[in-house]
């Protein structure tokens, strides 16, 4: 047999009779398989392994040798140690028996393989030369593709790291730190996630981060806008199809979720989904299984789905845009994403970070901002919230040079939406109200405010921190006009 590499071994045996045993079971061997050190306890191979970092390939190991640090507990010592050394054990206690619950124990502990011991009136093996040596290689063989696979782990994780460093989530607000809390606990699980809210708000930054940090990390993250393809294209973009299925079938095609095998799908803008597709999706969400264009059986496929909606999709269910039972399906576990106007307190967080990340982008120096131009960017409505934050702050660095004041800003946005922050405003002159007429003016317009902005009145009552029924009744009570459930 011939062996491509030197392999280093620490032998652990406490019986030089069986020490000799072994050396002559590896002698024909011997220029490839190296016996570096023999010890005859356990503290005395640890602090070896401890000053002598990775230099033993293979340890091979009695289970029963002198001393407080034998069996199972020096297996889980030395792995502590070095995580990619295999350990074969030798043992006399499986001589008449074989004992499943041992092996597992062994096996659970970190050792790789264990053997019987020959009896002892075997003078020149310790065990079956051929099955001992192919042992040997293949813990080799494993030390080193363990090695390979945390080194390409590695580099992977620098990579994750590097894609949500720049995809950062930017802000100290209370919203924004429940928000990445419950992106942590949706990575931990592996269902469905539905994120909804406004345009702009960040919903593909949330699902990269989830798939990101969660068990599905290494695999692929594919980004699907179900609104941008062509409804007769989207089962063909989505499920692929098979060559000659169709005339322009020239070859077959992998969808989009074949591509997503093992990682994860964002689907975004889901609520533009065609009927016909929507039945599809739920096929592959009960199921696992996609039915490919021109393939006669369907196709098994392992992916998560985030999905995503700037729309109210129970008002879609109710009004048959969205199939009901698709969107139980997705609604698993729901995230939202705030508005740039619930988290205004970011602001300046978020309008630093787009200055510097823009400043390196078009090679220029960082402009000063003024603080009167932050309260300005704090005032405003936001429409388009963080999008058109970026979009301002891009534009505040192509027209200023160094230094952006309250009227470089003012230059470039709406003055109608920007609100008076230092003053409270009031709907009845000067005139003085007692407190019950104030409560009750201040309730029905800021209900009214609200309900304006919201997609929804679910959404309105959700971000009021009010049950729907409490917030019909609130409406009725202050004379607004509301839809009564």
């Amino acid at each position: 047999m011939q062996l491509n590499s030197k392999i280093n071994i620490l032998l652990i045996e406490d019986e030089s009779f069986d020490v000799n045993r072994i050396k002559k079971t590896l002698a024909p061997f011997k220029e490839w398989l190296i016996i570096k050190n023999v010890v005859a306890d356990g503290q005395s191979a640890v602090d070896l392994i401890l000053n002598h970092n990775d230099e033993y390939d293979v340890i091979i190991m009695d289970y029963q040798i002198v001393g407080p640090l034998t069996g199972d507990k020096l297996i889980r010592k030395i792995k502590s140690i070095d995580p990619f050394i295999q350990i074969i054990v030798i043992t006399k206690m499986t001589i008449n028996v074989t004992d499943f619950d041992f092996a597992n124990k062994l096996i659970e502990a970190g050792a790789m393989w264990f053997c019987t011991k020959y009896p002892s009136d075997i003078q020149d093996y310790v065990y079956q030369p051929t099955d001992l040596l192919l042992s040997i290689l293949n813990a080799y063989e494993k030390k080193k593709l363990s090695k390979e696979k945390a080194k390409s782990n590695s580099q992977l994780n620098q990579s994750i790291n590097n894609i949500l460093n720049e995809k950062k989530i930017i802000g100290e607000s209370p919203v924004v730190k429940n928000l990445i809390k419950q992106i942590e606990k949706a990575a931990m699980k592996d269902a469905t996630v539905l994120i909804y809210g406004a345009s702009g708000t960040g919903k593909e930054l949330v699902a990269t981060h989830i798939h990101y940090l969660s068990k599905r990390k290494y695999e692929n993250f594919v980004t699907v806008n179900a609104g941008s393809i062509p409804s007769e294209l989207v089962e063909s973009e989505l499920f692929g199809f098979e060559k000659g299925s169709f005339t322009g079938a020239i070859n077959s095609k992998k969808g989009l979720f074949e591509v997503a095998n093992n990682g994860t799908i964002f689907l975004d803008e889901i609520a533009e989904l065609p009927m016909a597709s929507q039945v599809k999706l739920l096929r592959v969400l009960q199921d696992g299984e996609i039915d490919k264009i021109g393939r006669t059986g369907t196709l098994k496929v392992d992916v998560r789905i985030i999905a995503a909606t700037n729309v109210d999709l129970e008002k879609a269910v109710s009004e048959k845009k969205f199939r009901e039972d698709l969107f139980y399906r997705l609604n698993v576990i729901n995230i939202y994403t705030p508005t740039l106007r619930e988290r205004i307190e970011d602001i300046p967080l978020l309008t630093d970070y787009f200055i510097k990340k823009y400043a390196a982008q078009m090679d220029i120096p960082i402009p000063e901002i003024r603080q009167d131009a932050i309260e300005i960017l704090q005032s405003y409505d936001w429409p388009g919230n963080i999008r058109q934050l970026q979009n301002v702050i891009q534009r505040l660095l192509i027209s200023c040079e160094n230094v952006i004041r309250k009227e470089d800003v003012l230059n470039i946005l709406d003055t109608k939406k920007i609100r008076n922050l230092s003053e409270p405003e009031f709907w009845f002159g000067n005139k003085i109200l007692k407190w019950r007429e104030m409560e009750q003016i201040f309730r029905c317009k800021y209900f009214t405010y609200v309900k304006e902005r919201a997609k929804s009145e679910s959404e309105a009552a959700r971000l009021l921190g009010m049950a729907p029924s409490n917030f019909y009744r609130m409406c009725n009570k202050l004379g607004i006009k509301s839809s009564t459930k």
